[in-house]
């Protein structure tokens, strides 16, 4: 994710080129100058052969283009920022699990804390590289002799870690560190961790349906090819530079729809996962009182969002 100041436009405008989605865009708005310079070129030699496009009807197109391109932008917004959400309640979950334990250990208890810290933190990195590209399992912490190699069997890795939590607090249950009135409280934030990794594949797996996302592409291809016809008229050699603005516009919104529907890749816009792991790792080990390197604990605080 670029991070930049909202309220400071030439902030902004400098990461014109960190974005891969506007490089793609330029290139894409490159060829569209090409194609209206070869269009215009000839008008001018062969102007008995070009045909205009009457303008209302053009104006009526580019109303019925805009009213989808709204939709289509609000419902790849929609995803994105469900998607931060359920992130949000994932960070908030793990740091109530922790706050609620470390009431009930005592305090010498460093074994039981260092495997609680450890396995919680583990499950938002598995999580990251299950929505992304498979987990990383160098980065899991090894909570117990074998613990990684074992995770390694496993299909659905946070699943996993999910129930070897549970699997934690009933130990504690019948050592007697907690009570069961304690348990049925845990439970209800234990419970949100699988709810929040449904519902991000929910929105990773169900895509905007094809047939719709096919219609706006080529409503907004066919409008571009005859933009030019429908300026040559009345603006002549200016048809190419209105042409590119324009096609920078209605490319940009689908461009970035595309990017954003799904939040959970590695795209510049996309969620910045790594970075809140590193933070929800952090938390936990601090609510905890067991210490993280020195390593880790920076990995929180960057200065920048990291997306890989």
């Amino acid at each position: 994710m670029i991070i930049y100041k909202s309220t400071d436009w030439w902030e902004a405008l400098s990461h014109l080129g960190s974005s891969s989605i506007i490089r793609l865009l330029l290139k894409r708005v490159l060829f569209v100058g090409l194609y209206a310079t070869a269009v215009t070129a000839a008008s001018v030699q062969f102007s008995q052969l070009i045909f205009t496009v009457d303008k209302e009807f053009f104006s009526f197109l580019g109303i019925m283009l805009s009213l989808l391109l709204v939709f289509r932008t609000n419902t790849a917004y929609d995803r994105f920022y469900e998607g931060r959400r359920l992130w949000g309640q994932l960070v908030n979950n793990c740091r109530n699990l922790a706050v609620l334990l470390h009431a009930r250990l005592p305090a010498d208890d460093h074994a039981n804390r260092t495997y609680l810290a450890q396995v919680l933190s583990n499950f938002p990195i598995a999580l990251d590289g299950h929505l992304r590209q498979g987990v990383r399992f160098h980065k899991l912490a090894e909570a117990d002799s074998g613990y990684v190699e074992e995770l390694k069997l496993a299909d659905h890795v946070p699943s996993r870690i999910a129930s070897q939590l549970q699997e934690f607090y009933e130990r504690l249950l019948e050592e007697g560190l907690i009570l069961p009135t304690h348990l049925i409280t845990i439970q209800r934030h234990h419970e949100a961790l699988l709810d929040v990794a449904g519902a991000c594949e929910r929105i990773q797996k169900t895509p905007i349906p094809f047939s719709y996302s096919y219609f706006i592409k080529g409503f907004i291809t066919v409008f571009i090819l005859t933009m030019p016809f429908n300026l040559l008229d009345t603006y002549r050699y200016l048809t190419v530079p209105i042409t590119m603005f324009g096609a920078y516009a209605l490319l940009g919104v689908e461009m970035i729809g595309d990017e954003i529907e799904d939040p959970f890749g590695k795209d510049s816009n996309d969620l910045p996962l790594t970075q809140l792991s590193n933070r929800i790792r952090a938390n936990v080990h601090e609510i905890l009182q067991v210490d993280l390197h020195e390593e880790y604990r920076a990995l929180a605080d960057a200065p920048y969002s990291v997306v890989f």
